[in-house]
């Protein structure tokens, strides 16, 4: 019984023993470092003695805080005491940690409009070591817009103004980058010069206008400058094709832009026709396939659309800017005519004309489908010159002279010229576009043809009116100049936000008024705008 007693009164020490941090000496600080420091738990009796040399593993206190925590991490204390981060968290991120921000100055709405934006921008931004986002589903307003959404959505001159009512998906608060503000219509200034070009190479070699003894050197200049505008037009608006390629799709789909496509080939057909005698006698004959095959496809495409009966047919685009899809014919007729090659220049000959006369009948008596033209429209009249005007110089290169089917052609774009000219209030009222340029060559076109009609009728009159139409000209082309420097110097709004590529594919809530601007003076006004454009819709 004693000795049972005995063994009651021995207590047995305890299997484990919680150790408190305070307890023990240096817990989660190590005092020496080894190559292989022996692992040792924190449980049991004697863990005290052994805890110097121990190695601290940083836990998580709950299963929410090691989500938020990189879960891959692992610190290690050293024996300088300094936390050191274990090898496999130095490799890659993962998506379950928390990213650092982008920089705050960068505005990611235009984002949607970069070629670039996807994953080989990701690419490179790694690279670089800045963190990227995952890319963002393509929204709504970046599908393929009908043509009935540019006409509800936009107004002006060019139909490159936003209604009241509108919205944009890009900021309008701040200027975009230069290129997504430099449209396609800026190829208009190098039709404008290049048909100076020539028009003095034209007044330099006819015996009409031998009398003024025009020296070739000022054809020479102007074909130089013509040459530098339509590189540096063409490289800048490549750039836009390689960086903001959304941009320049809307542009092409646009009703009045798409014409300005064949601008560019036209500027060059123009620089094939004015070429100094002195820089080259002959030009070979592939050129000509090469500059009139992307005419072809654009027309194919064009006139297609045209007749399909769609959103796109004739009737409902109508504009005077269509112009520019047909005379490119007359004038690849008329290089091609220069170059001796008589069927293709028939063939083009042909096609421009039976198009030139539905497109002239339709914007001549303007059906009731079409819409009253504003006045800011009312300079693209000219543009009615322009194809007569070479389709005559084209028919007289390709008889041989300047006949009866010519002159006819000649007649027409006369009369047109004239009753255009005596309409002075026509033409006032309404402000500076960089479209404009391409509404120069119609005068200067005309101006050619006279000079060509002169000299197959030689006489006072004719020598007169050749002049004067040159003279005419020359002083809308440098106006047009000077209007061009001012704004890209002075008043530095050459390019403005293009408005008409960011409009969406969804259709304003109907409100009484849509404030863009911090001044309520103008709500009346925009209000009485937002009904009038309602009650054309």
């Amino acid at each position: 019984m004693a000795a049972k007693e005995d063994c009651h009164d021995i207590a047995l020490p305890p299997l484990i023993k919680a150790i408190s941090a305070n307890e023990v000496d240096g817990f989660d600080e190590a005092k020496s470092s080894t190559l292989h420091p022996p692992i040792t738990s924190v449980f049991g009796i004697g863990a005290a003695s052994m805890v110097k040399d121990a190695i601290s593993i940083s836990m998580p206190p709950s299963p929410v805080e090691a989500h938020l925590q990189n879960t891959k991490r692992v610190f290690f204390t050293s024996g300088n005491g300094k936390v050191e981060e274990n090898a496999e968290a130095k490799g890659p991120r993962f998506h379950s940690q928390p990213m650092p921000k982008r920089n705050p100055d960068y505005d990611r709405r235009f984002d949607t409009f970069k070629t670039w934006s996807g994953k080989l921008d990701r690419q490179l931004s790694n690279l670089r070591g800045v963190p990227t986002q995952e890319e963002q589903p393509r929204p709504q307003e970046f599908e393929n817009l009908p043509v009935h959404r540019y006409f509800d959505a936009l107004e002006g001159p060019e139909l490159d103004t936003l209604r009241a009512s509108e919205e944009i998906i890009l900021p309008e608060d701040k200027q975009w980058p230069f290129l997504l503000r430099f449209p396609i219509s800026s190829f208009g200034i190098s039709l404008g010069v290049g048909s100076q070009a020539i028009m003095w190479k034209s007044l330099s070699s006819s015996t009409a206008t031998a009398f003024l003894d025009v020296s070739p050197h000022i054809n020479l200049i102007l074909w130089l400058i013509t040459a530098a505008l339509i590189l540096t037009v063409a490289v800048v608006y490549s750039l836009k094709m390689i960086f903001y390629f959304e941009a320049v799709r809307r542009e092409y789909f646009h009703p009045v832009r798409v014409n300005f496509f064949f601008a560019p080939w036209i500027a060059l057909l123009f620089l094939a026709l004015g070429v100094p005698p002195s820089v080259a006698e002959t030009l070979p004959p592939y050129l000509w396939y090469i500059l009139m095959a992307p005419i072809l496809c654009l027309e194919l495409k064009i006139y297609g659309q045209w007749m399909s009966g769609g959103q796109r047919r004739l009737s409902k685009v109508a504009n005077p800017t269509n112009h520019l899809s047909v005379v490119g014919n007359f004038v690849g007729a008329l290089l091609g005519a220069t170059m001796g090659l008589k069927e293709g220049s028939i063939f083009f000959f042909a096609v421009g004309m039976a198009h030139y006369i539905v497109l002239f009948v339709t914007l001549y008596q303007r059906l009731p489908t079409n819409e009253t033209l504003p006045k800011e429209l009312h300079p693209v009249f000219f543009l009615f010159v322009a194809a007569p005007s070479v389709a005559s110089m084209a028919w007289a290169k390709i008889q041989g002279s300047f006949d009866s089917c010519s002159r006819i052609a000649y007649f027409i774009a006369l009369f047109l010229y004239v009753s255009l000219a005596v309409r002075v209030n026509f033409f006032r009222g309404f402000k500076f576009s960089l479209a404009w340029w391409a509404y120069t060559f119609p005068m200067t076109g005309a101006a050619i043809a006279t000079v060509k009609y002169s000299s197959a009728v030689t006489c006072r009159a004719t020598q007169i009116l050749a002049v004067t139409l040159c003279l005419v000209a020359t002083v809308a082309v440098a106006a047009l100049l000077v209007n061009t420097v001012l704004h890209a110097v002075v008043h530095g709004d050459l390019f403005p936000n293009d408005m008409a590529i960011a409009i969406s594919k969804r259709r304003p809530r109907r409100r009484w008024y849509h404030k863009r601007s911090g001044s309520s003076d103008s709500n009346i006004e925009q209000y009485l705008k937002y009904i009038d454009s309602d009650a054309r819709d």
